[in-house]
């Protein structure tokens, strides 16, 4: 009887075991300490095809940032009903973006932590996800003050910069959460918005402050 002949994987599937692989790797080891021969083996193949398939350390790398950054930016826009009141917008956005941090902790220190700190171009990546994130957040503010009782007329450079502002806020809870084990997504996500809405709800009702005190728009 002839050997018999295992059946072979897909390279679309074994790429991807390689870059799961590489994912958990930077995540916990960061960019400079993480080996090739480590990956290739939590992979479970060779080094040389972890090189013919994905090139070089710093491309490994790099197609793990766009994976994980087009995973979270997935994640939040498909958390998010359009037909749903403001609010219950941003916290199916909020409650989307923590449930996907807390469920892959290795992407987003990839995406959060490593990407950002080893070069312009890795930090290009994240930058591109981060401006989708914050255009998208920039859309459910404006559609917030549209539907208020008083349609506010918020200045566009004012929406950006709330924006901005809640994204940052997102991500620094999102780091904390994850490194405090009892703090959970649901609870990451009410923190978040609690924060948020109250300063958000005060704004949609013409209510801003200044340093004279509170005064109506």
């Amino acid at each position: 009887m002839g050997a018999v002949k295992t059946k072979r994987m897909p390279r679309a599937v074994r790429e991807q075991q390689m870059l799961d692989a590489a994912v958990r790797t930077f995540g916990r080891r960061g960019y400079m300490a993480a080996s090739m021969d480590e990956i290739a083996e939590l992979a479970g193949v060779s080094k040389p095809l972890v090189y013919l398939y994905l090139n070089s350390k710093e491309d490994l790398f790099s197609a793990c940032i766009r994976r994980e950054a087009r995973a979270l930016t997935a994640a939040v826009r498909s958390g998010v009903r359009t037909d749903a009141p403001p609010d219950r917008q941003l916290w199916d956005g909020l409650g989307a973006f923590f449930t996907h941090t807390a469920k892959h902790p290795d992407g987003w220190a990839v995406l959060h932590l490593q990407a950002r700190t080893h070069g312009p171009a890795f930090a290009a990546e994240v930058t591109a996800m981060r401006e989708e994130i914050v255009a998208f957040v920039t859309q459910l503010i404006l559609a917030a003050a549209r539907s208020a009782h008083r349609d506010p007329d918020l200045p566009e450079h004012e929406v950006a910069g709330l924006a901005e502002a809640l994204v940052g806020a997102a991500e620094s809870l999102a780091d904390w959460a994850n490194a405090t084990p009892a703090v959970t997504a649901r609870q990451a996500a009410a923190t978040m918005m609690n924060f948020a809405w109250a300063g958000l709800g005060s704004l949609m009702e013409g209510r801003t402050w200044s340093a004279d005190g509170p005064r109506q728009v």
